[in-house]
């Protein structure tokens, strides 16, 4: 099974709780890149990678015309379910089932860096984008800008073996992903950082929110299930307020917009 398999069997193991209590965390960083790639009503669409459809409903309120792929048929059920309107596909972002030079925009938020190959993934969202349109990319900032880096190295370290890969920053330093647009083929006209804090009413909450993410997902075959939720008792605890409230801020994300040339 290639990436886009072992990724889509991971994500679709609970995808409500993603759905409903983690991906709407986002929505800043979406916010953002709506307006960078220029999203408003009569926009022809992509949302490569999209989840559980939470991007793609905010973009359809700005009347948008909405098509979302992703590799987890469980996400894709629910986006389904939540955006009936939308043409939402199960596939690999690497190989979009789409024709050429059709969508206004292209986004892609926190999915590229899943990519087994990442520049066949830029080349593919150029071949589908129109001349005149935007493809924008957002995903984690760099660690020492994001809180939530201490909750991924007490995940690591708890791993038996280290994980294959570069983990949730490989593409988050400076010129990295950039440098990807430009082999990909594609002209990086702008970019920025956003904050996106992650609120938790409590500890069962963020377990929940955050067990149901593909990584996670992939511990639970390493570590039984007792023993991530102790790790990650530990490792929160310094976000917890008296209140048994759990806020993890600042959690920059940057993105990056390009076209073609």
């Amino acid at each position: 099974m290639g990436t886009a398999g072992n990724q889509g069997e991971l994500w679709s193991k609970i995808p409500h709780d993603w759905a409903k209590l983690q991906e709407p965390m986002h929505a800043p960083l979406w916010e953002a890149m709506f307006d960078s790639g220029a999203v408003c009503s009569g926009t022809h669409f992509l949302d490569a990678g999209c989840g559980g459809g939470g991007a793609s409903m905010m973009a359809a309120e700005r009347g948008a015309s909405v098509s979302g792929i992703d590799a987890a048929e469980g996400l894709i059920k629910f986006a389904h379910e939540r955006l009936p309107s939308g043409d939402f596909r199960v596939g690999d972002i690497e190989s979009l089932p789409y024709e050429d030079e059709i969508f206004d925009t292209v986004f892609a938020a926190s999915s590229v860096q899943y990519s087994g190959n990442r520049i066949a993934t830029l080349r593919e969202f150029g071949r589908v984008c129109k001349p005149t349109g935007s493809i924008v990319v957002g995903l984690f900032g760099p660690p020492e800008k994001v809180k939530f880096s201490s909750i991924f190295k007490a995940m690591r370290d708890a791993m038996p073996e280290p994980p294959k890969g570069g983990g949730p920053f490989e593409l988050s330093g400076d010129g990295i992903l950039e440098g990807l647009f430009t082999e990909a083929g594609l002209r990086v006209i702008g970019g920025n950082e956003i904050d996106c804090p992650f609120k938790y009413t409590d500890f069962e909450m963020f377990y929940r929110a955050n067990v149901s993410a593909g990584p996670m997902q992939g511990m639970l075959q390493s570590i039984s299930e007792v023993k991530l939720k102790t790790i990650l008792r530990n490792a929160v605890e310094q976000f917890c307020l008296p209140s048994g409230e759990i806020i993890i801020q600042p959690n920059i994300f940057k993105y990056i917009v390009a076209t073609r040339y």
